[in-house]
């Protein structure tokens, strides 16, 4: 990457530019209020966001019970794709789940998403399940991807 860039802790004054990055990159999007839940009342919730020269490019939820962590939600910016933001986020997501004393970090994606599973398994995750019509939009499957972190 060419230009500098910031992960830290969401603030709820970026939900508006996440949520904003959230309707571009999914067909079924969270909505406000649920950011706003999960940034405010979640507990187990952990938000980041990714800045490159002060803008909010990406973001990254996480949920951390017990041991286990699990991604939530991950986007980037579409304009701001293939200049490996995603990969540091997701980097920096598995080095505070094993902060956090998590020994396993998982996910869902698309089957269909082969974009995101390969930057998955580039990451260190695996494939390791289906759920069935997991996605309400289209009743897509979901690939549930776990990596190890102990």
């Amino acid at each position: 990457m060419d230009n500098e860039f910031t992960i830290r802790k969401m603030v709820r004054e970026d939900i508006e530019e996440v949520y904003h990055i959230e309707c571009q990159s999914f067909s079924a999007p969270w909505t406000k209020e649920s950011l706003y839940y999960e940034l405010e009342q979640n507990l187990f919730a952990k938000y980041l966001v990714i800045e490159l020269d002060g803008k909010v490019v990406g973001y990254c939820g996480l949920w951390v019970i017990m041991d286990d962590a699990q991604i939530t939600n991950i986007a980037v910016h579409p304009e701001y794709r293939g200049r490996k933001i995603g990969e540091a986020l997701l980097r920096f997501t598995i080095q505070l789940s094993r902060e956090m004393n998590a020994k396993r970090l998982s996910l869902e994606v698309r089957v269909s998403n082969h974009i995101a599973q390969s930057l998955y398994k580039k990451v260190g995750f695996s494939p390791g399940g289906i759920r069935k019509r997991y996605y309400t939009d289209n009743q897509e499957d979901a690939l549930v991807m776990w990596v190890n972190l102990i």
